[in-house]
């Protein structure tokens, strides 16, 4: 299994690579309709990430990720404890947001997430855990939910890193809000 990740993470970066250094347009498959039907090139305008925070208790805040409108994974973070750093989840707000390599990284060999811009707080990741220990202030994602667990966090990882490159990888836009 670690080699087919290992695999899976080399072919997602070059991906990324060939992306970056193609000066062609990327249409993701959920254009391409909007291109038949109307015979105009739709404009690609980034990736817009939305996640709602859902359920709160005293160990964690647990939420729901969408990408471009599509509801697509759940999320797990800290409670909020006054944006202190390690121990609470970020501020509601919006955020940019870029790939981050795992050679940019010194724990985290696999490509996630960097969330840019928070106030007090530097290297907030998107990032593979299951549980509130896990967090460390970041955001995990997962595909089920339990109280204070997300499930399958690695799968659910892939999945968004896929459809973040499928969509072209870059302007990428995080809004958080409470619901």
């Amino acid at each position: 299994m670690k080699k087919i990740n290992k695999w899976l993470v080399k072919l997602l970066q070059a991906l990324l690579k060939a992306l970056k250094g193609n000066e062609r347009v990327y249409t993701p498959k959920t254009q391409v309709k909007d291109r038949a039907a109307t015979k105009k090139p739709t404009e690609v305008k980034g990736v817009n990430l939305l996640l709602i925070r859902d359920t709160f208790s005293e160990k964690s805040t647990i939420g729901r990720l969408f990408i471009n409108g599509e509801s697509f994974c759940d999320t797990l973070e800290n409670p909020y404890i006054n944006n202190e750093r390690n121990i609470s989840c970020i501020p509601e707000g919006q955020y940019k947001v870029r790939l981050r390599l795992p050679r940019e990284s010194a724990t985290r060999d696999y490509l996630h997430l960097l969330v840019q811009d928070v106030p007090n707080r530097s290297y907030i990741l998107v990032h593979i855990g299951n549980k509130p220990s896990h967090t460390k202030g970041c955001i995990l994602v997962g595909n089920g939910r339990q109280q204070d667990v997300v499930e399958n966090s690695r799968l659910a990882m892939d999945l968004v890193i896929k459809e973040i490159l499928n969509l072209g990888g870059e302007n990428i836009n995080l809004i958080i809000k409470n619901k």
